[in-house]
């Protein structure tokens, strides 16, 4: 992954495979052209009933924005940049800070990133994406009554990708409620944002799927929607009809750029864990074994000697992490964790980054088609690198 910043905005890229993925785009529905698309079995007398949830759940989507809209804020920060790195970049201006022989000495320039946030309290703490304020020198917010404020950057997590800001100003700023539910998919949801600096805009989709692990840094357990995100949508809140906030928008994966259906929001859960840490401590404690995992399939299952399909199988281990130091090798399935059954890879990613480092963790493992437990004390997991490309999910 890696991060382009704009004059105008941030986005988050996404290499994945040969496909390189760009965060953001912009494809639009309306809600009278799903209403209208509908297929025709949902018009069959023995399915009335959803076909009258189904049009009851649109035309409810006015009340939920007008109820919600007002959570949601433009981020708009300053980040400093050296004059002579971008001095190719904008060598079309006129600018007096480019080297010249009566100006020798390039100076700084601020390059400015746009993206979007939500309010989490009343006295004015909220959410947005870390990629987004990230190295910023300064940070203000454009309510949607178009008032702006200040922002302090409390602290940010590089491995959720997710910042906590401070406004000052109000006791009484309108706030978001997180979902305590994983959405099904299926589901609607609405997307806000700050779209191409333009303010306060709500896209409209379905949850697509669920813990999608993308396997760069801390991108894990993520929500997949088909809601349009554009640029400068990071940070945005994804809402349920029930006006809950289920993740926070945060990329693409499109191979031309523009959106194709695919967008990714952090779970409210991952928030949920996240945002106290940050405000409470400063920093967010993330368990980590030293390991890449991908899921176990049918064939492998068979050549692994494995009775069901089910575990996280270990490819790659870190030569001086703790799961190699606790006697972990290449090619073992981890089938559970402390007696809990693991399902699938992102059942144990998600148990040992929620785990604190120093917590010792019993695996279940079967190695030959014997079962066998591991013990494993965490370490702190390390900040992801800034660019990676695509592979297994790690922990």
């Amino acid at each position: 992954m890696t991060r382009s910043i704009f004059s105008t905005n941030v986005s988050r890229t996404l290499a994945i495979s040969a496909v390189c993925a760009l965060a953001l785009g912009a494809a639009a529905w309306t809600v009278a052209t799903r209403a209208a698309s509908l297929p025709s079995w949902l018009t069959s007398s023995s399915h009335a009933s959803l076909h009258k949830t189904a049009a009851r759940n649109l035309a409810d989507f006015a009340d939920i924005v007008d109820a919600v809209k007002p959570t949601v804020f433009a981020v708009q920060s300053r980040i400093a940049n050296d004059a002579a790195a971008e001095a190719e970049e904008e060598k079309d201006d006129a600018d007096s800070d480019v080297p010249s022989p009566s100006n020798p000495s390039p100076t700084r320039r601020l390059l400015t990133s746009q993206g979007s946030g939500f309010f989490i309290s009343s006295d004015g703490y909220a959410v947005t994406n870390g990629h987004v304020v990230e190295n910023a020198e300064s940070t203000e917010i454009q309510t949607d009554d178009q008032r702006t404020y200040a922002a302090k950057v409390v602290e940010t997590d590089p491995v959720s990708d997710l910042a906590l800001l401070k406004v000052d100003g109000r006791n009484d700023f309108p706030f978001v409620t997180l979902a305590d539910e994983t959405p099904r998919i299926g589901s609607w949801v609405l997307a806000f944002g700050n779209p191409f600096g333009l303010g306060g805009t709500v896209t409209a989709g379905i949850v697509s799927a669920r813990e999608r692990n993308l396997g760069i840094g801390g991108y894990q357990d993520l929500i997949q929607i088909d809601a349009p995100i554009n640029k400068g949508d990071s940070g945005g809140p994804s809402f349920d009809l029930n006006g809950k906030v289920i993740g926070v928008n945060t990329m693409i994966i499109s191979p031309s750029g523009g959106s194709i259906g695919i967008a990714f929001a952090i779970p409210a859960e991952t928030v949920k864990t996240v945002v106290p840490q940050l405000k409470e401590k400063g920093v967010v404690t993330h368990g980590w074994m030293g390991i890449q995992t991908q899921p176990l399939t049918p064939d492998l299952a068979i050549s692994l000697e494995m009775k069901e399909v089910r575990g996280a199988l270990v490819v790659k281990l870190e030569p001086a992490g703790p799961a190699a130091k606790a006697g972990l090798t290449s090619g073992d399935v981890v089938t559970s964790v402390n007696g809990e059954p693991i399902k699938q890879a992102s059942d144990l990613a998600r148990k040992v980054s929620n785990s604190a480092p120093g917590t010792s963790l019993t695996l279940g493992v079967v190695r030959g088609g014997e079962q066998k437990n591991v013990t494993v004390t965490l370490a702190q997991m390390p900040a992801p690198r800034t660019s990676r490309a695509s592979a297994p999910s790690a922990q």
